[in-house]
């Protein structure tokens, strides 16, 4: 998925910081935790390296995806789904509510991939209901549902606005692609939490923070997928169909909440080594988080410069530059 704040540009980046600097080289009995996962991508690198992966986020489709990725350990079939392409198409909520030819006057996908959409998603629920798959083939299917349908919706990257004519990906007639699956011997855990309530409850070795760097609020941007994920009905609200959000607004998306915030997750993490992702844009400077991570022990800071995301077209953006700077922090308890 083509995410914000994405680290699969980075991986590599981060992979190499936190090996080199805690130096270990069995990583059977250790636990690494990433409170903010988004798409699973750092989480899912450090449970192919060997590490029990705690994994958690407050928007309910990145759990979706990380409960597949993260908390599926075996190899799934696909062949016993893929009979879902072929179902009927069916109107149902996202056709109802996202696509132009309901009346719904929104423009989030074509009419047929928004039945196309609803009838799997339908035929799922109805699979669960009757105790037809497992749980880990429901979030299998889930996950690769959420994966797929982004890549034919008709916005310029995220979900706070539709495209006024349908783009030539989204023009495209939609296909359920599966996730891979990957495999472990670990016992992961996923959750869906707020992670400054989730860092009380757990502890490990690891601790990796990659939180909303500015005021953008993923439950605005994403919430088109959050409503395929619970596919519950919700009442929607303006031009652009959003749905109740307030219990899932990010206190690091406010420059009024935001150092409050961070400062009580790194005391209250149980873990040796804290890493935090950040950008030299982000709404906390280089100055307060060190200020802030050095009350708890030794502060270090690595960096690498990467192109920076665009949600649009070039021309319509005023960016100052077309790279940015990320900073790993990096505090030893």
């Amino acid at each position: 998925m083509n995410y914000i704040g994405s680290k699969y540009s980075l991986i590599d980046f981060i992979i190499q910081t936190i090996t080199s600097i805690t130096n270990f080289s069995n990583n059977d009995n250790l636990v690494f935790a990433d409170l903010f996962s988004g798409t699973g991508i750092v989480a899912t690198e450090f449970k192919k390296l060997g590490y029990t992966v705690i994994a958690n986020d407050i928007q309910y489709y990145s759990y979706v995806l990380n409960k597949h990725l993260i908390g599926n350990n075996k190899e799934l079939t696909k062949t016993n789904f893929e009979y879902l392409n072929n179902i009927p198409e069916f109107e149902g909520f996202i056709y109802k509510n996202y696509c132009n030819g309901s009346g719904s006057g929104r423009n989030y996908f074509t009419d047929e991939n928004g039945k196309k959409c609803d009838s799997i998603r339908i035929q799922l629920e109805n699979l669960k209901n009757q105790n037809l798959i497992t749980d880990a083939e429901y979030f299998y299917i889930l996950a690769s549902l959420i994966n797929s349908i982004d890549k034919y919706a008709n916005t310029a990257s995220v979900y706070g606005a539709f495209l006024k004519h349908i783009k030539k990906s989204a023009a495209k007639l939609f296909v359920l692609d599966f996730l891979p699956c990957i495999t472990s011997d670990k016992t992961c855990s996923v959750y869906n939490e707020n992670a400054n309530n989730l860092i009380k409850k757990i502890s490990g070795d690891i601790l990796y923070l990659d939180p909303p760097y500015n005021s953008r609020q993923y439950c605005t941007n994403y919430h088109v997928l959050e409503t395929i994920s619970k596919y519950d009905n919700p009442q929607l609200h303006g031009k652009t169909g959003l749905r109740e959000y307030s219990s899932q607004k990010s206190q690091y998306c406010s420059k009024k909440t935001v150092h409050s915030a961070f400062n009580d997750l790194v005391k209250n993490a149980k873990f040796k080594y804290i890493f935090l992702s950040y950008n030299n844009e982000g709404l906390m400077s280089l100055e307060e988080i060190k200020d802030i991570m050095s009350l708890y022990g030794n502060y270090s800071l690595y960096t690498k410069e990467y192109k920076r995301f665009r949600s649009d077209k070039k021309e319509n953006r005023n960016h100052k530059a077309d790279s940015t700077i990320e900073y790993l922090h990096c505090l030893i308890k």
